[in-house]
C-alpha cells in the first residue's frame, strides 16, 4: 500500500506497528541475554554447558514439529545440515563468548555478521554487491580493527572470546545464507534445527575442552532459572523474532535489530561496569553505521546469469 495516498498512512501503520514493536522487544531482550548468562556462569556453568542445556532443551521440545514437517525438509537435507552446522556454531560460540569475554567487545565483534552475509551472498548465492554495501563492509572492518586494538592487535593474538565472537558472526551469516537458499523449508524446522545444532556444537566444544568447567549438581534455584530462561525467555525471543522478521522488509528488520547491540552496550557499561576507550567508541560508531547502511540498502540483489538461484516455493 502506498502511504502517500489518502488513508494510506493509517492503514500502513496499523499493518506494521505490531511486528515493529515485537521485533523491538525481541531485539532488546537479546541485548539483555548477557545478564542471565553471566549469572549462570557465576555458579560454575561454562559457556558450552549453558548452550547445551538451554538451546538443547528448546530443541528437544521442538522435535515433534521437526518430525511432523519431515516431508518438507527431507528433500533439502544438505541445506538442513548447513543450518545445523552454521546456526549451531553461531549460537554456541556466541553464548561461550559472552560468558568468557567483555559484553561490549563480544557484541561489537559479533555484529560483523552483516559483513560476512554480504561476502557470503556474493560467493555462494552470486548476489551483486552495490557500492553502498561495499562501503558498509569497509566501515565495519575498520570499526572492528579499532575495537580489537588497532595496530596493537599485531602485538598479541586475539583472545578466545574474540575468536568465538568473530566466528559466531560468521556462523550466523552462513545460517542466514543457507536459510535464504532453503525457501521451501518451514520456519519451525529451521528454528529447531538451529537449536539442536547449537547443542551438538556445545558438546563438541566440551569434548575439546574449550572453556569447559563441569560443576557439581546445580542448586534447585539454578535449575529453575535454567528452565525459565530456556522455555520462557529463549523460546519466546526466538518465536517473536521469527514471527516479526517474516512480516517486515529486510531493511527495516535490520535497522530495528540494531537495538540488540545498543541495549547490550548501554547495559554493560551502566550495569556491568564495563568501560570503553575513545577508540572503541569510534569503532562501535563505525560498526553501527555499517549495519544501518547495509540494512537500508534498497538495491535489489542481482545474480549473474551463471549463478544457481535458490529453489522457489512450490
Amino acid at each position: 500500500m502506498n502511504p502517500t495516498r489518502p488513508g494510506g498512512t493509517a492503514a500502513w501503520l496499523s499493518a506494521t506497528w505490531l511486528p515493529v514493536a515485537v521485533l523491538l522487544f525481541s531485539s532488546s531482550v537479546w541485548g539483555l541475554s548477557w545478564l542471565p548468562l553471566k549469572a549462570f556462569a557465576e555458579h560454575g556453568l561454562s559457556g558450552p554447558l549453558l548452550a547445551l542445556l538451554t538451546y538443547g532443551l528448546v530443541g528437544l521440545v521442538g522435535l515433534p514439529w521437526l518430525w511432523r514437517e519431515r516431508a518438507l525438509w527431507l528433500r533439502d537435507k544438505r541445506l538442513l545440515l548447513a543450518l545445523v552446522v552454521l546456526g549451531g556454531w553461531g549460537n554456541a560460540s556466541f553464548v561461550s563468548a559472552l560468558v568468557l569475554g567483555d559484553v561490549v567487545r563480544v557484541m561489537l565483534l559479533f555484529y560483523l555478521a552483516p559483513v560476512w552475509s554480504v561476502l557470503g551472498g556474493r560467493l555462494f548465492l552470486g548476489e551483486s554487491v552495490s557500492l553502498r554495501r561495499a562501503g558498509a563492509v569497509a566501515l565495519a572492518l575498520i570499526g572492528a580493527f579499532l575495537v580489537v586494538g588497532g595496530f596493537s592487535v599485531f602485538d598479541a593474538p586475539l583472545s578466545a572470546a574474540d575468536v568465538l565472537a568473530l566466528t559466531s558472526g560468521m556462523g550466523f551469516a552462513g545460517n542466514n545464507i543457507a536459510s535464504r537458499a532453503a525457501q521451501t523449508m518451514p520456519t519451525a524446522t529451521k528454528t529447531v534445527s538451529l537449536c539442536l545444532g547449537c547443542a551438538l556444537a556445545a558438546l563438541l566444544m566440551m569434548a575439546a575442552g574449550t572453556g569447559v568447567s563441569v560443576p557439581a549438581l546445580p542448586s534447585a534455584g539454578v535449575i529453575a532459572g535454567l528452565l525459565a530462561y530456556s522455555l520462557l525467555g529463549l523460546a519466546l525471543v526466538i518465536v517473536t523474532w521469527q514471527w516479526s522478521v517474516t512480516r517486515l522488509e529486510a531493511g527495516r528488520s535490520g535497522v530495528i535489530a540494531i537495538a540488540e547491540l545498543l541495549v547490550a552496550m548501554l547495559t554493560a557499561t551502566l550495569i556491568g561496569d564495563e568501560t570503553m576507550l575513545p577508540r572503541e567508541w569510534l569503532g562501535a560508531a563505525l560498526i553501527v553505521a555499517a549495519a544501518v547502511l547495509e540494512a537500508t540498502d534498497t538495491t535489489e540483489s542481482v545474480r549473474p546469469p551463471n549463478a544457481i538461484a535458490p529453489k522457489e516455493i512450490t
